[in-house]
């Protein structure tokens, strides 16, 4: 198996995996902080044990490199987890994940902003239908916390563009010793902030779920992916979440996108498809 076929395989897994989370937080019962809390804990000490059984004696060597990138990339994803979990308990799952679909065009601009990277005019072109189906998204005439929910997708969005371009520069950071750190850190924001952390088995049981196997081995496998194939790649990958999440929740749960959320992601799915086809063939 070439270096290629298996960036593609462990990516479309992690994403794959990582579609399961939306339809985890939709069943707890309890408050974005209180979830983020646990989550960041379990998180934490799941991934800490795999870098300790990995690495061994030089888990604080691997965990020590590019230490300051890492801990600013950790506090962009623990932030960005927050957020997310926010949304999801705010506004429909189909909205949250098509936005936040949007994380590969966000970080094309990010690294020409950041590094001058060159950007070619499909991403001109991308982001302009980009933004007119997050336009689409944001009219339609839903309540507050809906709102919220979709102004909490789109900040989240930018939090893990920015760390995302950051990560492709450090391809040193050990990407365990990250996933630990940003679950540190949704931890001690969500601790600072919630009014009390008491929860329910049942609620404890979904946190784990998540915090245990879902989170760290889905974000693990797609940030393990970018050491084998390009950041267009794992973009396209990724919309097996953006399709599957919504997919997992109406099965489970009955809920139903809102024809300005089909409209306005039809048109952001097909973007990232044709832009991401487009930069693989280029390559």
């Amino acid at each position: 198996m070439n270096n290629n076929t298996k960036g593609l395989m462990i990516t479309s897994l992690g994403a794959f995996i990582m579609s399961l989370e939306s339809l985890f937080i939709k069943l707890s019962t309890i408050s974005p902080l209180v979830f983020s809390f646990y989550l960041g804990i379990f998180m934490f000490f799941s991934m800490i044990a795999t870098l300790l059984v990995k690495e061994g004696k030089n888990s604080i060597k691997v965990a020590s490199v590019s230490f300051s990138i890492l801990l600013f990339c950790a506090t962009l994803m623990g932030s960005s987890n927050i957020l997310f979990i926010a949304a999801i308990k705010t506004t429909t799952v189909a909205n949250v994940v098509i936005i936040f679909g949007t994380t590969a065009l966000f970080s094309a601009l990010f690294a020409y902003l950041f590094y001058k990277e060159r950007v070619g005019k499909n991403i001109f072109y991308a982001s302009f239908f980009m933004f007119i189906g997050l336009f689409v998204i944001f009219s339609e005439k839903i309540e507050l916390s809906g709102l919220k929910g979709n102004i909490y997708a789109l900040i989240c969005t930018i939090f893990f563009s920015i760390a995302f371009v950051l990560l492709t520069r450090y391809k040193d950071i050990s990407r365990i010793a990250l996933t630990a750190a940003s679950g540190l850190v949704l931890a001690v924001i969500a601790f600072l902030m919630a009014e009390n952390i008491v929860i329910n088995f049942y609620n404890l049981f979904l946190v784990a779920g998540m915090g245990l196997l879902i989170t760290p081995i889905s974000r693990t496998m797609i940030s393990n992916g970018t050491k084998y194939i390009n950041a267009s790649e794992v973009s396209l990958l990724m919309i097996i979440e953006t399709i599957m999440a919504p997919i997992w929740v109406w099965l489970f749960l009955n809920e139903m996108a809102s024809t300005n959320t089909f409209i306005g992601g039809a048109i952001i799915l097909v973007t990232l498809i044709v832009n991401s086809i487009y930069s693989i063939r280029k390559n």
